[in-house]
């Protein structure tokens, strides 16, 4: 579960300012998207590899710990990987989410969940339950490879996947890139423009000359 201290400052900055602070950040494919109430997702990985067959969520589901977010590899296969049931199950373990690289149902329940569910199809073929699948390995959703025990988080914007080891530094600079913005918004709300909240005059001459240069709020 990430700590009480991190993930306030999740909730005071978002997925864009992280990604903003870092561009390496690891994202996830914009074909998994948000089929719940909540969007956001804070916590760490608990892994499962599926091929067909959704056996192995289920098992996911009943091992992972209290704030855990079930990651599924499931090769991004259209067939239902979990539904209602799954998602009632998870709530009952306090799980952090469900993101699947595949198909999820039962979206009549799943839309007003609390529980944050992301998942690249909706489907109501639901595969087999005859392997038990691969749990707690490194797997590949979204496009992006994740480790156990790695940090997930989303919102609105996407899913985002953070090394444990730089999250805090991460989320600082998130945050003073939040704080940034809000002094531009402070601008534009009392009738500046762009260029005179942001350096796009400089940066542009700057660029034309072939000179290293980077676009910067304007304080």
């Amino acid at each position: 579960m990430l700590a009480d201290h991190l993930a306030a400052k999740f909730r005071s900055v978002d997925t864009t300012a992280l990604c903003d602070a870092d561009k390496s950040t690891r994202v996830l494919d914009s074909g998994i998207r948000l089929r719940s109430a909540e969007p956001r997702i804070a916590g760490t990985a608990f892994t499962v590899r599926c091929r067909g067959d959704f056996f192995g969520v289920l098992r996911a589901i009943e091992s992972a710990a209290p704030g855990d977010v079930i990651v599924v590899d499931g090769g991004g296969s259209d067939i239902a990987f979990a539904g209602e049931l799954f998602a009632r199950g998870a709530l009952v373990r306090q799980l952090g989410g469900i993101i699947v690289d595949g198909g999820y149902r039962d979206i009549g329940y799943v839309r007003d969940c609390p529980l944050p569910i992301y998942s690249r199809f909706v489907t109501p073929m639901a595969g087999t339950t005859a392997d038990l699948g691969e749990l707690q390995i490194p797997v590949e959703c979204g496009g992006v490879q994740v480790t156990p025990g790695e940090l997930i988080l989303a919102d609105e914007e996407g899913v985002i996947v953070v090394d444990p080891g730089r999250i805090e530094a991460l989320l600082d600079a998130a945050a003073g890139v939040k704080a940034a913005e809000a002094g531009v918004v402070e601008k534009l709300d009392a009738g500046s423009t762009l260029s005179e909240a942001v350096n796009v005059v400089a940066h542009a001459e700057a660029l034309r000359r072939g000179e290293p240069s980077a676009l910067a709020f304007l304080v």
